[in-house]
């Protein structure tokens, strides 16, 4: 390794990213599609990165499209422009294939909701149940469960555990409720959430409802019940884009991550869609992790194929089994 690496490398171990300067005068846009030929790389990216980043992306989804697409993938390198566990999916799921992250920093607050450790002992109390595991959890978590889900296919992993076998499901507490209500199960689960689907207020939501009385509310499982009991549709971030796109309606109020409306307008360019408001005084529901990537970050961990995902073969092992059984029952399902 070049003296030039060594240093990079100390900068990632210290900061987590590469905090490297850019000439200004560089196409971005330009750098990486040469990038991604260079290397055979593929970008994958998640509905709520930025807006460049999306527009870049060979792949744009939800988590289940996104461990769909890195199931399949014949590129050498996975960039995966979205959080830690996304990146840990892929490296499961394509062991093989070198997969980076624009920025280790980019965690979870719902999947740091769920130690491992700390699950371990709990499921201990339930040794009949099997774990259903939505995919936002680390990769040592999906080793300790039986089938992972994701919310656009959360209710058909549900329904097809036979009615006798108890289930726990971790870690989101209001995706819980929603499918323990959805599916009529009686589940136990993990109170776990997060945080920018926990921060909506009804109360502003409702202030909006009455300027805009034509407005559709659409809302995420992920939201608390008292945002879901009002909604005129729930569904997965790419359940919510489709809606719109089939949708008669004009104008959306959006309870989910702020970052699925440049889709819905590029999709819709005649319609309006509004943030729901949250109960602090941002202007929108933005998740700081996801937001961590930037064009900039993107362009320098492609450049130096650093920060790299790296697991132990126990837990690729182990973890993947859960992943594999999601996406074998999701194929069933046509999802």
């Amino acid at each position: 390794m070049t003296a030039e690496l060594e240093q990079v490398k100390t900068d990632l171990e210290k900061k987590g990213y590469l905090d490297l300067d850019i000439d200004p005068t560089l196409d971005l846009f330009e750098e990486i599609e040469k990038l991604k030929k260079e290397k055979n790389a593929i970008i994958l990216a998640h509905y709520y990165q930025e807006p460049d980043i999306q527009d870049i992306a060979d792949y744009i989804g939800d988590s289940l499209g996104l461990s769909q697409e890195a199931a399949k993938t014949e590129a050498d390198i996975i960039v995966f422009a979205g959080v830690h566990f996304m990146a840990e999916t892929a490296k499961m799921l394509s062991p093989q294939k070198k997969v980076l992250l624009p920025d280790l920093k980019a965690g979870c607050s719902l999947a740091d909701a769920c130690p491992a450790p700390v699950f371990r002992k709990f499921k201990e109390k339930y040794p009949d149940h099997i774990v259903v595991s939505y995919v936002n959890t680390t990769a040592e978590m999906k080793t300790l469960t039986d089938i992972c889900c994701t919310s656009t296919n959360a209710v058909q992993i549900i329904e097809s555990i036979p009615k006798d076998q108890p289930i726990i499901f971790a870690p989101d507490i209001n995706l819980g409720r929603y499918l323990v209500k959805k599916t009529g199960r009686d589940m136990v689960l993990w109170n776990g959430a997060c945080m920018v689907h926990e921060i909506f207020s009804a109360e502003k939501i409702t202030k909006l409802r009455l300027r805009h009385p034509d407005a559709l509310l659409i809302a995420h499982p992920e939201c608390e019940a008292h945002i879901l009991d009002s909604a005129d549709f729930i569904g997965s971030t790419t359940g919510l884009l489709n809606f719109t796109k089939r949708s008669e309606a004009k104008t959306f109020i959006v309870a989910t991550e702020a970052g699925i409306l440049h889709q819905m307008e590029k999709a819709s360019p005649h319609k309006t869609f509004i943030p729901a408001p949250p109960n602090n005084t941002c202007a929108c529901n933005e998740c700081p992790h996801m937001k961590r990537n930037t064009l900039e970050k993107l362009y320098i961990c492609m450049k130096y194929e650093m920060p790299e995902i790296f697991l132990p073969e126990s837990v690729i092992r182990e973890g993947v089994k859960s992943i594999d059984r999601m996406l074998e029952i999701s194929a069933k399902a046509g999802l």
